[in-house]
């Protein structure tokens, strides 16, 4: 069974057994979280979007249209995720450029992740870092702009 703090919005939407929803929590119809996730305070999930099982997300993460999370991912404090490369008050792209993080990435707090990006699996992004192209699996990236600094396991 999954927890829905009272103080959250949640709609209609695919929550997985044992996921955690924490209160200030927005999430939009259409969602799909699945099992044993932590959705921690103040964040947002839009209704295009897919999280996998034993995600983490800490608080003031936005998770927004087109982005695709795979099993054990973390996303820091205030990571942050976009969607439109061109971004203008009331013109919308035609389709949303999302994000797609592989099994177990981890994203650090403060990280900001570029339209369209893949960090692959098990990679690792450094607190602060601007990510404006693709993370290959087990590189760790630091930096504005992110650049590969070693790989891990």
């Amino acid at each position: 069974m999954s927890f829905i703090h009272s103080l959250s919005d949640v709609a209609a939407c695919e929550i997985g057994k044992g996921t955690r929803v924490w209160q200030f929590v927005v999430i939009l119809e259409g969602a799909i979280i699945g099992e044993n996730c932590n959705i921690c305070a103040n964040s947002l999930i839009e209704g295009d979007v897919i999280i996998g099982n034993n995600v983490i997300v800490k608080s003031g993460v936005y998770i927004w249209n087109g982005t695709r999370i795979e099993d054990d991912v973390f996303l820091g404090p205030n990571a942050t995720l976009t969607n439109d490369l061109m971004p203008r008050s009331k013109n919308f792209p035609e389709v949303f450029l999302g994000i797609t993080l592989k099994k177990g990435a981890s994203i650090g707090a403060n990280a900001t992740l570029l339209p369209g990006i893949t960090i692959g699996k098990s990679a690792m992004v450094g607190a602060g870092s601007v990510v404006t192209k693709d993370v290959p699996d087990h590189a760790v990236v630091i930096g504005n702009p992110a650049k590969i600094i070693r790989y891990i396991k």
